[in-house]
């Protein structure tokens, strides 16, 4: 397994990180549309890879990167993973290959919430250097929804100035919220969410775990490896479980339950609980979202106003350490106001 880098690396802790991947399941589809274009001597030099998380993205630009990058690649999408090149991916030690992510300044401090335009512009001077072995060179951006108004100032240029056999691959989890310049200049390539046998065999090759509750996470997944992972966590499973009991009772919730709930958050470790619930939270309204699709906008308006509030009182309590208590109550005040609408 990849070695965990505490400057960098966000990754679920019971998952391979997506470097490791040999296999790409239930994208067919992409890998197809990647190959034809690759086949057809029009490579576009971006690509944006759309779809919700934890269905493949970032493994398909690794294992694009490593095809891109083998001298001796061919008709075939999937290269030797011990060749020289994969094994220089695997290891971000490739001198064609660039990865745009989240760093902290250092193993004592927390990766920020952002990426930084200073590293967005060593993405710029990547590019501005000849390519080591004379092919390819790959950027990987992951993921854009960690980009800031300057630093995706920044990769616009690098994609709006491409240098000769240039191919950068941008992780997104949210399209909508990527520049609408960035989004006129590149290739999107959907990603679909996973069915749960897919789910299940990803899980089946990461770890012990018994079929039963390989099963049962691979159900729950909605589509989402990621997801999936994270159910098999016994801690995750439940705070996820209490949170789906409390939204359960909307909108006459348990204030009393909740308060409880939150008084972890406020903990150093409480942090990961407060992900959870902000997920479940997410969940559970993007399903609702989906079930009242027929109900027409001025019915769902206030269900779409609470996910965006949600995430953007998330954001604001990782960039300015906000008390998440409060904002967890805040949080159900306003589900329970939204389902009353």
């Amino acid at each position: 397994m990849v070695p965990v880098d505490p400057t960098t690396d966000d990754r679920l802790a019971v998952a391979p990180h997506p470097r490791e991947a040999s296999l790409l399941l239930g994208q067919d589809e992409a890998v197809a549309t990647f190959m034809q274009a690759v086949q057809s001597g029009r490579l576009h030099h971006a690509w944006i890879l759309s779809g919700p998380q934890g269905v493949g993205k970032a493994s398909f630009a690794y294992l694009a990167a490593r095809y891109l990058l083998n001298p001796q690649h061919g008709p075939h999408f999937y290269t030797d993973p011990d060749s020289v090149s994969s094994r220089q991916v695997l290891a971000l030690s490739h001198p064609d290959l660039h990865v745009l992510r989240r760093r902290a300044e250092s193993d004592k401090k927390p990766i920020p919430n952002e990426i930084s335009v200073d590293f967005a512009r060593d993405a710029i001077g990547f590019f501005g250097s000849t390519a080591g072995a004379g092919g390819y060179r790959v950027l990987i951006v992951d993921s854009a929804d960690h980009l800031n108004r300057s630093s995706a100032n920044a990769l616009l240029k690098a994609i709006e100035e491409p240098p000769r056999q240039a191919v950068i691959f941008i992780v997104s989890h949210m399209i909508g919220r990527l520049l609408p310049t960035i989004r006129s200049r590149c290739r999107i390539l959907p990603f679909r969410l996973l069915d749960p046998p897919d789910i299940a065999q990803i899980l089946k090759a990461s770890g012990d775990h018994s079929a039963a509750d390989v099963e049962e996470a691979a159900a729950r997944a909605g589509g989402s490896a990621r997801r999936g992972f994270q159910w098999l966590d016994e801690r995750f499973a439940a705070v996820s479980q209490h949170v789906e009991k409390l939204l359960g009772q909307l909108p006459d919730y348990d204030r009393a339950e909740v308060l409880a709930m939150s008084e972890a958050f406020g903990r150093k470790e409480g942090r990961a609980d407060f992900e959870t619930m902000r997920e479940s939270v997410l969940d559970w309204l993007s399903a609702q979202i989906h079930a009242r699709a027929s109900e027409g906008v001025h019915r769902l308006a206030p269900l779409a106003e609470v996910w965006e509030k949600t995430e953007q009182a998330a954001r604001e309590a990782e960039r300015y350490n906000l008390d998440r208590r409060a904002l967890a109550l805040n949080m159900f005040n306003d589900l329970a106001a939204a389902v009353r609408r």
